[in-house]
């Protein structure tokens, strides 16, 4: 008896400390200091608010400095991470623009056109909720909300 809640205490304190490292369950590890973007090669531990972070099946995660490089690094893994393909991501999570919480980025609400801008410019300002997009996009004048699936090549471009 005592042997098998030493034995279940030993599994559970290994699972609590391998949580971190579990495929896509809970928040995404934070970037080290020398994690790049890999669009813009600029180091995304610089900008902790905007990071914006995919996870694969395999392999480590890749670090974006904001939403607007990480899906166009997701648009063209090809010329970025070749093998990687879109069936292999596992999770997409972005930080919110007003809570600063990580946010999952496939069902996030994002403004373009606003006058805030990310390290790189222009940028897709992520939200968790669709009353924050909306009030940001009143309050710092943005042109348009939307959400994942509406982010095409072309509007990345536009965003340049």
């Amino acid at each position: 008896m005592v042997y098998q809640r030493g034995i279940s205490a030993l599994i559970l304190t290994v699972l609590i400390g391998l949580r971190p490292a579990l495929g896509a369950q809970g928040d995404p590890p934070a970037p080290s200091s020398g994690d790049k973007c890999p669009v813009c090669g600029m180091f995304v531990a610089k900008f902790p608010d905007w990071i914006g972070v995919a996870r694969f099946r395999t392999g480590p995660p890749v670090y974006a400095d904001g939403a607007k490089d990480l899906f166009r690094y997701l648009e063209n893994l090809g010329k970025y991470t070749p093998g990687r393909q879109k069936g292999d991501v596992v999770s997409i999570h972005l930080k919110d623009y007003y809570h600063l919480g990580w946010i999952d980025g496939r069902k996030a609400f994002f403004v373009i056109g606003s006058d805030v801008f990310g390290p790189m410019g222009r940028e897709l300002v992520p939200f968790a909720t669709e009353a924050d997009a909306k009030a940001f996009l009143q309050e710092h004048h943005g042109t348009r909300m939307l959400r994942s699936e509406e982010i095409t090549p072309e509007l990345l471009r536009s965003l340049e």
